[in-house]
């Protein structure tokens, strides 16, 4: 048997259906059938795997630093005891037909998702019931609780449990079990409610719980300064590993120019609309800057680094700037922030672990005339769309501050809604949507390679964006992120769709 299909039939081996308590939704694994939702596809220039590792003996599969947190939720049906006499959702509801559909449903997400969740094998009709699922869930500690209703009446049980569950609660109410009235603890800190008929809402749901415990297992590379230090963040539960910033220059003097090398630059080059500025050299030593870093993330254990681009540059302790190459990490799924901004690769993270797509990070310039914003940067993914997508068009060009080594300017697609996050602190998050109408060459502009021009939504003065190294994604995803905040208990803050001006008070003319 091969090795692939050995781990299918492994998998295999260890799955089962959402009908149990303990025995639930065994999930087929990710890594050998490649389809969990998210799982990210070969980067710009990454070159196909398993040549790579008869080539060198120490290579690394970027797509292992991304965790792989074990992610696990309950669930239960309600229902009032049958048979049913008036009240929603009324005498013509299939019950046993919905359980059917849902709890299918349920094992098709979690098996997408690679979550596993354990169901109680038949409803809960009493509030006992319910009660004692929850004390499950405080021993078991459990991710999740999820409660799909089949009953208007059920409200009644759930409402009392929200303030000491403990864990994040996700209640399912199909159109016909709940009424405006019901849906009180949907704006609670620690609830997300599904008040309709369509399943991705529900998904979505489970995708938080995922990326909250992404977080959790993340290790991010904070390199910069002489600090040596491990931290863990407060809300996300992220861990922060400091490390000098000599660590990586070191690092990468000693990385040659491999056959790996050669390959990451070509695939690089080759799927680029045109090179302009860079040389053979520039691409090959970005891309040696591309194995380095990945090669650091494994030897130190972690998932994301963030580091002092612009000091090590300015200081000269490398030949190029790591820009092309944090473009090939981010989309890989692996989070390379720029400048040491921790809070700006927060940011990232959460595009690539909620939203299965690389964020990004930029610097915001008004266009007055145009009442537009720039989102400037030279760093910047090429898969808008997903992991598992088409890259968008990209062009290989210098760093523009330094007219060194690689930079990708990537054409975002006019007329596509975007979403804007910047994490102030793990608390507060920043979330605007806009438009892209636009993408800005450099020259005749200034400033960075990737410039995406914005429309932004209900901000009637781009001057008053919010926030600075906010992270763009393509998509309108405010409801998700908004979704996940409530969940984690994280502030939402927007930008003011109109500038509160001092009043001038009228000058009174001299008698």
């Amino acid at each position: 048997m091969s090795d692939h299909n050995h781990s299918v039939h492994k998998a295999h081996e260890n799955c089962c259906s959402c009908i149990s308590r303990r025995k639930c939704v065994g999930m087929l694994s990710a890594a050998a059938l490649g389809l969990t939702m998210g799982a990210p596809g070969l980067a710009m220039g990454t070159p196909l795997r398993r040549q790579q590792q008869k080539i060198s003996p120490d290579y690394v599969d970027v797509t292992k630093l991304r965790p792989k947190p074990n992610v696990r939720i309950a669930h239960a049906f309600l229902e009032q005891p049958r048979p049913y006499w008036l009240g929603w959702p009324g005498t013509t509801y299939d019950l046993d037909a919905h359980e059917k559909e849902y709890r299918s449903k349920l094992d098709s997400s979690c098996k997408r998702l690679g979550i596993t969740a354990e169901c109680e094998e038949k409803p809960i009709s009493e509030e006992a019931g319910l009660t004692a699922l929850v004390n499950r869930v405080k021993s078991t500690k459990s991710d999740a609780l999820m409660l799909t209703l089949q009953h208007m009446q059920c409200w009644r049980w759930v409402n009392p449990i929200v303030k000491d569950l403990g864990v994040p609660l996700i209640v399912f109410a199909p159109i016909g079990t709940a009424f405006v009235g019901h849906v009180g603890i949907s704006r609670l800190p620690g609830v997300y409610v599904v008040s309709s008929l369509e399943w991705q809402a529900v998904e979505n749901g489970l995708q938080m719980v995922k990326a909250k415990r992404m977080f959790e297992e993340t290790r991010v590379l904070h390199i910069r300064r002489d600090l040596t230090e491990e931290t863990v963040m407060d809300k996300l539960g992220i861990k922060v590993k400091a490390i000098p910033r000599n660590t990586f220059n070191e690092r990468y003097n000693k990385m040659p120019v491999t056959e790996e090398v050669k390959d990451v630059a070509a695939t690089m080059r080759r799927r680029a609309l045109k090179v302009v500025e860079p040389t053979e050299e520039d691409i090959n030593n970005a891309a040696r800057v591309y194995t380095t870093a990945k090669r650091l993330m494994a030897d130190e254990q972690s998932n994301a680094l963030s580091m002092d681009c612009l000091g090590m540059v300015t200081d000269k302790l490398i030949p190029t700037p790591p820009c092309g190459a944090w473009s090939m990490l981010q989309d890989e799924g692996i989070t390379a922030g720029c400048e040491a901004d921790l809070m700006g690769a927060t940011s990232l993270m959460l595009t690539s672990y909620l939203l299965n797509r690389p964020g990004f990070m930029n610097d915001p310039v008004p266009e007055t005339f145009k009442n537009l914003l720039i989102a400037a940067h030279c760093v910047s993914g090429t898969k808008l769309n997903g992991f598992n997508q088409a890259q968008a068009p990209y062009i290989l060009r210098d760093h523009s501050e330094s007219s060194l080594g690689v930079s990708v300017q990537v054409l975002w697609p006019v007329g596509e809604k975007i979403t804007m996050l910047d994490y102030n602190n793990p608390r507060e998050i920043i979330v605007d949507t806009g438009t892209v109408v636009g993408n800005i060459d450099t020259p005749p502009a200034g400033g960075c390679r990737t410039s995406v021009e914005i429309k932004m939504d209900n901000v009637e003065d781009a001057r008053d964006v919010q926030g600075f190294h906010q992270v763009v994604v393509l998509g309108d995803h405010r409801q998700i992120v908004e979704g996940f905040s409530q969940l984690y208990g994280i502030n939402v803050v927007r930008s003011p769709q109109q500038r509160e001006y001092p009043k001038i008070e009228p000058v009174q003319p001299k008698v």
